[in-house]
């Protein structure tokens, strides 16, 4: 793995270990501010709290908490970040040891605060109740601060982490949801500080743990203060762990309304948030299958047979509409497949395809079928053409010149016009769309004919009838011949120029 993947991984942990210890040294900063507010009103030998050992102690208990809760969370992180920052495949116990990151870290600093709080009550085993309810208090909430912020940094700063290991994750690990986390931070710094206030009211109103007299509003001040800064903060990273995925994804749906369908969201949580995104990656992935078996479906009938199927009910259906048919025969492919490599021959096969059907679809045809080495196209069905004998003839006068520049090769074309069965036919399970009427035999005729004649295009005076003027005069009568296969006649005409 490259450098900078290692150089990206080591900062990720050390920014990780960094606010880890803010937020454990920002709680213990609020727990002091609760201490000392309450201490000076406290009922029994509350001046304890604030004696220079007290006071020494706590430094070295936050000094020594906040140690052990980075040293822990950098151990227990070493094989998380090893792979990561390998560039490897994560094994399913490592997998499921990054999903359990944020989990397992609100513990170990749940954890810590509690035995601290106990070695401070420790301490303090000589005072009587209001000390102990003053740092048991403090200390639980304490407790609960960091484990929340905690827990709300390690799911933030990890994401690249946790998205790696999500990626192929075999074991079923959950965390809490949007709602578990709104609801947590609601009880945590507005409940909770509420209650605390309401205690603080309370004692001095009974005599618990407070003097009758003992003023409160500094006490009630620093709750406040507490709860609004601690608050905030709890609630800007609660609010972006929710935001940030939504708008990823609102962001990536915007690039697909674009057209796009090979964009994907980072899938970083195991929760309702991780479902949404994974969800929204799904439907990506189904709508491009979908896109490519469109685009495919549209290769092998047409862009727009495959549009009108996509947009009707799949039925056996059609109806009779006047169209116009021109069809384009290769002269010699049997001579040529008897003395050319088959690869060969498919080349020159594709190439004379190639300059038919960009003919065709440049003049709003439909190739209908590849009848081996001929070329069936109908103007006119299924979608509706103004002018569909104009386009066909003019399709013919186009692609004539364009098939002399193949080497090698001839070719005779035929168009007509007339009413057709244009719809579906086959089975329930195998459809194909074709027409069926006597202008397809007519065409085909013709192209035989054409290849006879000097200009190798020929067409039925029917189909110049109904063209417009413009494209009428560029073609003459040149006789009439009655068709193999047919009882009447035909009035041919071929290209003026």
């Amino acid at each position: 793995m490259s450098r900078r993947r290692r150089v990206y991984a080591g900062r990720l942990a050390a920014g990780y270990g960094i606010r880890l210890t803010l937020a454990h040294l920002t709680a213990a900063a609020a727990v002091l501010a609760i201490i000392v507010a309450l201490s000076r009103n406290t009922i029994g030998d509350a001046r304890q709290l604030l004696t220079a050992t007290n006071l020494t102690a706590f430094i070295v208990l936050v000094t020594a908490s906040a140690t052990v809760d980075g040293v822990v969370g950098a151990v227990g992180m070493r094989p998380v970040f090893k792979w990561f920052a390998e560039g490897a495949a994560p094994a399913p116990d490592q997998q499921r040891a990054a999903l359990r990151i944020p989990v397992r870290q609100t513990a170990v600093e749940f954890g810590v605060w509690v035995v601290s709080g106990a070695v401070f009550m420790v301490l303090n085993i000589n005072a009587r109740g209001g000390v102990a309810y003053v740092i048991g208090g403090a200390i639980l909430f304490g407790a609960m601060t960091t484990a929340c912020i905690g827990y709300l940094i390690t799911a933030r700063t990890l994401r690249p982490i946790i998205s790696a290991a999500m990626a192929g994750a075999t074991g079923k690990v959950s965390m809490p949801g949007a709602f578990g986390r709104l609801v947590y931070v609601w009880v945590l710094f507005t409940a909770v500080p509420a209650a605390g206030i309401a205690v603080i009211v309370l004692a001095r109103t009974h005599g618990w743990f407070l003097h009758r007299s003992a003023p409160i509003e500094t006490p009630i001040l620093v709750m406040v203060a507490v709860s609004l800064l601690l608050g905030l903060g709890a609630t800007l990273l609660c609010a972006r762990s929710i935001s940030d995925p939504i708008r990823e994804v609102v962001v990536a749906m915007r690039e697909v309304g674009q057209g796009r369908t090979d964009v994907a969201v980072a899938v970083y949580e195991p929760s309702e948030i991780g479902r949404l995104q994974t969800g929204f990656n799904t439907m990506v992935a189904g709508l491009a299958e979908r896109e490519r078996l469109r685009e495919l479906f549209g290769r092998y009938v047409g862009v727009d047979v495959a549009r009108h199927a996509l947009q009707t009910q799949p039925s056996l259906h059609g109806d009779v509409r006047e169209v116009a048919v021109l069809y384009v025969d290769l002269i010699g492919s049997t001579a040529m497949a008897a003395s050319r490599d088959p690869d060969e021959v498919a080349q020159i096969l594709n190439d004379f395809f190639q300059i038919v059907v960009t003919t065709v679809e440049q003049c709003d045809g439909l190739i209908n079928k590849f009848q081996g080495d001929a070329v069936l196209a109908v103007f006119g069905a299924p979608l509706h053409l103004e002018d569909p004998a104009a386009a066909a003839l003019a399709a013919a006068r186009t692609v004539a010149p364009r098939l002399r520049t193949l080497p090698e090769t001839d070719f005779g074309i035929g168009v007509t016009f007339g009413a057709v069965f244009a719809g579906t036919v086959g089975a329930e399970n195998r459809y194909e769309y074709t027409v069926i009427g006597d202008p397809v035999n007519e065409a085909a005729r013709l192209a035989d004919r054409a290849k006879e004649s000097t200009g190798r295009v020929l067409c039925s005076t029917t189909a110049l009838h109904h063209a417009a003027t413009a494209e009428r005069d560029r073609w003459r009568p040149c006789g009439t011949v009655l068709l193999r296969g047919r009882s009447a006649p035909t009035e041919m005409a071929e290209p003026a120029d």
